[in-house]
């Protein structure tokens, strides 16, 4: 099955290869009401990749003293699926994936008749792909200015309400000219000053899935973005402003056995079923059942180190196939054990560190820190879902949640001041 790409490394070349544009993105005549004007700020950053306990396990100081002054979570639980799009985009909606859209890093849409992948630059940058009400809409829907240094979504003009500042996506960016923006922003003129900013960190990921959660390079990582924030935090800070910040990450990493693959080139083909496969999960379509099931009883019967589902019957707790609210989840899914990957004899696989499996998986777990003027000081949290992060910034931030949502504010409210 030489079709099998690994997904990983489509979103490691999309993120590195697709956007060029380095111009700041602004939304003229945006400003702050004068009511929005005295709110507090959120800086909210994600250092993508970033395992529950690389902090500790690579003495990330910075974040440690940090988050010492705040709050710290034993670890946050990552939706299902445990990727990069669906993850990043659940944290500003508090939407569980099949809530929101983005089922998956690449998926089929059954109206639409087409397939959204994430290094395809127009997909990524057309709305109508992207469904609840992210962070940044709803301020700009409140007259609240909202900033993006890099989010999922924040390059599509969701609703009409992109954020006022924005940057397609482009690695080559230093982090010193990315905090000085941030400070930029914060330095603005009341009315048109940023009170929500997002931004996002890479490279802890890149170093997972090419060298392994246990590599040098990854440590290295760690290490570098734990200095950066600290030197943003510490430019910030002398802007004597109230702002508040919240860190997390979209997943964690696993050692994945590349040596001992799935092996796929044998699996069933249904001629009219397209498969969407990635290392760890592969999706099929199709609207012809004998096919399916011939399919589905094939998987089965092979069942090793992975396991087989149809739409309907994924676990509930995934809140998955049976809550696919926009037709996109496949109708047949092959998961993958933790550490083990999908792919034919002639796939070569450039990476040795993998996510997107079961959520509950110890090395799935992601991140939770947050300190400043609304958080207590010194408090360490259970382990939570991330579907909470949403209704938490929009709770600081003043603004009001117009739809119903999976987040719900009383898990995170007792870590607040007031």
């Amino acid at each position: 099955m030489n079709r099998i790409t690994c997904l990983v490394a489509g979103l490691l070349a999309s993120l590195g290869a697709l956007a060029q544009d380095t111009a700041q993105h602004v939304v003229t005549g945006r400003h702050n009401s004068a009511a929005q004007e005295k709110k507090p700020y959120v800086i909210m950053i994600s250092i993508d990749g970033c395992r529950y306990d690389y902090l500790d396990k690579y003495g990330a100081v910075n974040l440690q003293r940090l988050s010492a002054k705040g709050v710290r979570a034993a670890s946050m639980q990552p939706s299902f699926p445990s990727l990069t799009f669906p993850n990043h985009y659940t944290l500003v909606t508090g939407l569980y994936p099949s809530h929101h859209g983005l089922v998956d890093n690449g998926f089929y849409d059954r109206q639409r008749n087409q397939v959204y992948k994430l290094n395809d630059r127009k997909a990524v940058q057309d709305s109508s792909w992207y469904h609840g009400n992210p962070l940044w809409v709803l301020a700009e829907k409140q007259q609240m200015v909202s900033a993006s240094y890099f989010w999922v979504g924040s390059e599509s003009n969701i609703q009409d309400a992109a954020p006022t500042y924005s940057f397609t996506y482009n690695e080559k960016v230093s982090i010193d000219r990315r905090i000085q923006q941030v400070v930029e922003w914060l330095q603005l003129p009341e009315d048109r000053r940023p009170h929500l900013i997002t931004f996002y960190f890479p490279e802890v990921d890149h170093a997972g899935h090419f060298n392994g959660p246990d590599a040098d390079s990854t440590r290295n990582q760690v290490r570098f973005v734990d200095a950066s924030i600290g030197k943003m935090e510490a430019a910030v800070a002398r802007l004597k402003l109230p702002v508040n910040f919240i860190v997390v990450s979209d997943h964690g990493m696993i050692a994945a056995d590349t040596a001992h693959r799935i092996m796929t080139d044998d699996f069933y083909k249904g001629d009219s079923l397209l498969a969407l496969p990635a290392a760890q999960k592969l999706m099929y379509y199709g609207s012809n059942k004998k096919q399916l099931d011939s399919l589905y009883d094939f998987l089965k019967g092979h069942e090793l180190h992975y396991t087989v589902y149809r739409k309907m019957q994924t676990p509930m707790r995934w809140h998955y196939g049976q809550d696919d609210r926009y037709n996109r989840i496949g109708d047949v899914i092959a998961l993958a054990d933790a550490g083990y990957v999908f792919g034919g004899s002639k796939v070569r696989y450039s990476v040795i560190g993998n996510h997107g499996y079961d959520n509950r998986t110890p090395e799935m777990q992601a991140i939770f820190l947050a300190w400043g003027p609304a958080f207590k000081s010194g408090l360490k949290i259970p382990a939570f879902a991330n579907v909470n992060v949403y209704p938490l910034v929009a709770h600081i931030l003043g603004l009001t949640i117009p739809e119903a949502i999976d987040g719900r504010l009383e898990v995170l409210q007792p870590t607040l001041r007031k």
